[in-house]
């Protein structure tokens, strides 16, 4: 396993992966699985192996607001500030692709920052690297019209899966965008006319990834 986790996280030092083995669990979870609720206090923080797992708040009528997927070498910022500060979380994390992650105890995560400076550099950059995407999110929904958030919200997700089909149906599509399924048809339908993409049942084949630069 050490030679894995080395693969998936090149940055940290041996000392380190063989503390994480010593000290961590690796848990697999299938697609669809919650990880984490709103409320719920987060007694782990979790290193992603495998798979990719969606971040998102969920509204009062049950709608979800997508802030970012985390994918293999990759931890989530907020489990991580919750965990070191023992509060709830404000977010639910749901599995999309069957994932298998490394649980890491509360206890481990104040110490290993004081002394494996690998650890310490990768939970900066993983706060730096989520607090830009989140604020890309905020620039998409407070400056950008509907059709360019979505077309946003596409891109995201052809660089989350690293590839060209988006496999939501128009209403997952909508529940994330707080709009209605009939707003996303309609411009999805004209993005088809502009040669953007190819609908098909529930997937979207995006023939131009680079359409929101």
């Amino acid at each position: 396993m050490q030679n894995s986790l080395k693969n998936i996280f090149p940055n940290f030092s041996g000392e380190l992966i063989a503390t994480i083995e010593e000290n961590g669990s690796l848990q697999d979870f299938k697609a669809g699985t919650i990880l984490m609720r709103t409320g719920q206090y987060i007694k782990n923080t979790v290193l992603i192996t495998k798979g990719k797992i969606k971040i998102y708040r969920e509204g009062e009528d049950g709608g979800e607001f997508l802030m970012y997927y985390l994918q293999p070498g990759q931890a989530c910022a907020i489990s991580m500030i919750c965990t070191a500060k023992s509060e709830k979380s404000k977010i639910m994390a749901k599995v999309v692709e069957d994932v298998t992650v490394m649980m890491i105890p509360l206890q481990m995560m104040d110490k290993w920052m004081m002394e494996h400076r690998s650890w310490y550099e990768f939970v900066i950059e993983t706060y730096r690297s989520r607090f830009e995407e989140v604020l890309e999110v905020v620039d998409n929904i407070a400056f950008r019209s509907m059709d360019e958030r979505l077309e946003f919200y596409l891109k995201r997700h052809s660089d989350a899966c690293g590839c060209s089909e988006v496999k939501l149906s128009h209403q997952e599509i909508a529940s994330e965008l707080n709009t209605s399924r009939e707003v996303v048809s309609r411009l999805l339908k004209k993005m088809e006319q502009r040669g953007l993409v190819k609908l098909n049942r529930n997937q979207i084949e995006l023939l131009n990834t680079n359409f929101t630069n």
